[in-house]
């Protein structure tokens, strides 16, 4: 029995042109199959890339060549019996703060130079290792510490469903080039929702997996606990897929986790009976309310298929966001191109500010964010005591605008709510539990809204399996025409 027997697929059919919303699953049996070529395969999407590119620019640079001898090699070693990765042959995108080898890797920042970076970052090798195929680097805000990506170096990076919208950020080129149907999967990093904003925002699966699943080995602490690798990706499944290849211990990073990651266990599962919490504003946040409807409205399709969710309410204010800036500067600032003050002159001035005042912090300020990350643990858990998920919305708004900025967003209006644009930082703060960011609806003005699930402590497949059961009830966005 072949490969396509057990895949029950007909090796005669072949496409001669790819879906713009084909997951990897299907990428991979096409190639299997013989249906495509992993050549011709990337050979669509670099066709298709261009303009993309010139619609949105969410590259900084694309490599046609390497990328289809890289093509070739997996056509040839698969022809010769290899067994093929989960990824064989998928196109995927890194982001511009994520080594890889013989690219450029400038965080957005002109303060990085123009060389070529000399390796790859542990993720990178497990998803070249499982067959996936580099097609080009994304834009990312600079040094990623912005919810837009907007930079001196690259300019700004468009939304798909609207070109005068951001894409979010910080991974805004990851999040566009997936909207657009360019790539099934980007990945991206997330220190304060720079994953699942940029999802929200383009209407595209955002996953950060629960601290220490993928090996973080890109910032200068090997102890960070803010940070997380994650997947932008056209669905749940293939979130899931990138998790899969990409988790496990490495060394070079001591909190990365040995345990096994169920890759059986993320399929959808039953929603009738499962316990969700709602939070609608997580406390602390002004929801524009065409958000809030369509949580709602998710919420109430959730009861009609079975399912229990109860509005619950969080002790969280403002602070939850000033502290998390207080330890996320303080990192940055620790980054190479960061420490001196010719190279903080160079860089956007909301940044630069961020920077200058990590300098002044004590160690004291930041123990009082360890404090606050216990307490909000402590909350949190109290949650899951009798709840197995937590809901809320992931932007507070739908794309601003992209002359807006993360200044515009940062004021603590007359009831003393946040003006919020996106509501993922806490998260960082409580790291362990697993977040995923599911397109649910469009506004009137055809902008995505996007909600978090949030899973328990280390609990990752089943997060990704019961977002993948509220993905298939509500069904997907689909692909943006640009």
């Amino acid at each position: 029995m072949t490969v396509c027997d057990l895949l029950k697929a007909d090796p005669s059919e072949r496409n001669t042109v790819a879906s713009p919303r084909a997951k990897a699953r299907e990428i991979v049996e096409d190639h299997i199959c013989g249906r495509r070529t992993c050549e011709e395969t990337v050979a669509d999407v670099m066709a298709r890339l261009p303009h993309v590119q010139e619609r949105c620019n969410a590259f900084t640079e694309w490599f046609p060549q390497e990328a289809q001898e890289a093509a070739r090699d997996l056509d040839r070693k698969l022809a010769q019996g290899a067994v093929p990765g989960l990824l064989h042959g998928v196109p995927i995108c890194i982001k511009d703060m994520t080594p890889s080898k013989g690219h450029h890797t400038t965080l957005g920042s002109w303060t990085s130079g123009e060389g070529k970076t000399s390796h790859d970052a542990v993720i990178v090798q497990r998803l070249k290792a499982a067959g996936a195929i580099i097609v080009g680097k994304t834009t990312t805000a600079e040094l990623a510490f912005s919810s837009f990506t907007n930079t001196a170096r690259y300019g700004v990076t468009r939304n798909p469903w609207d070109l005068s919208r951001s894409s979010g950020g910080s991974s805004g080129g990851s999040a566009a080039a997936v909207a657009a149907g360019l790539v099934p999967l980007a990945e991206g990093t997330d220190m304060g929702g720079s994953v699942r904003i940029p999802a929200a925002a383009c209407g595209v699966v955002g996953f950060k997996p629960s601290l220490g699943r993928i090996p973080m080995d890109i910032v200068p602490s090997a102890l960070e606990t803010l940070s997380h690798f994650g997947a932008l990706a056209g669905s749940v499944e293939d979130a899931a897929r990138f998790v899969a290849v990409s988790a496990g211990h490495h060394p070079s990073d001591m909190l990365s986790r040995r345990s096994s990651f169920e890759h059986a266990a993320t399929g959808p599962g039953n929603l009738t009976g499962r316990r969700f919490a709602l939070s609608r504003d997580l406390g602390y946040c002004a929801v524009d309310p065409e958000i809030d409807r369509g949580v709602m409205d998710i919420a109430q399709r959730l009861r009609d298929a079975g399912a229990i969710v109860e509005e619950v309410d969080l002790p969280w204010t403002r602070d939850v966001f000033d502290q998390w800036a207080i330890r996320w500067f303080c990192l940055l600032a620790t980054f190479p191109n960061a420490r001196t003050a010719a190279q903080r002159a160079q860089m956007h001035p909301e940044l630069q500010a961020g920077l200058e005042q990590a300098q002044r912090h004590t160690a004291m300020d930041l123990m009082g964010v360890e404090v606050l990350r216990s307490k909000m643990n402590h909350q949190l858990n109290t949650i899951f005591a009798r709840y197995e998920f937590l809901l809320c919305p992931t932007n507070a708004v739908p794309a601003p605008l992209v002359t807006q900025s993360d200044a515009d967003f940062e004021r603590t209006l007359p009831n003393g709510k946040l003006a919020a644009f996106d509501m993922t930082h806490p998260f960082n703060m409580v790291p362990t539990s697993p977040v995923l960011s599911l397109p649910i609806g469009l506004t009137g003005a055809r902008l995505p809204i996007g909600m978090q699930i949030v899973g328990p402590p280390l609990q990752d497949e089943a997060t990704l399996s019961v977002a993948a059961a509220i993905e298939a009830l509500i069904g997907p966005l689909p692909v943006p025409e640009i």
